[in-house]
């Protein structure tokens, strides 16, 4: 089994949702995409906001950043123009 499961990923990312509001993951999809989204910015040359990535896959450290919630994920009502596709 992978740790963190997806599952786990999901309640990070959603935990700092109001009750009440639509959540910002809702699938295993929305929760591969991002990461897959991130892993891709670290081979494009972003530098990874976690101690001790050296040697790690891009896609290990992405799953890691989003679980320690040095990464968040946004909703596409929160995306504009302006607004950064990671923000660290």
């Amino acid at each position: 089994m992978l740790h963190p499961s997806y599952t786990e990923l999901i309640n990070v990312v959603n935990s700092d949702v109001e009750p009440g509001d639509q959540p910002v993951v809702k699938s295993r999809y929305s929760i591969v995409i991002a990461t897959a989204k991130r892993a891709r910015q670290l081979i494009a040359g972003s530098e990874p906001t976690v101690k001790g990535s050296y040697g790690k896959k891009p896609l290990s450290i992405a799953v890691d950043e989003v679980y320690k919630g040095n990464v968040k994920i946004l909703g596409e009502e929160e995306i504009s123009e302006d607004t950064p596709e990671v923000t660290e």
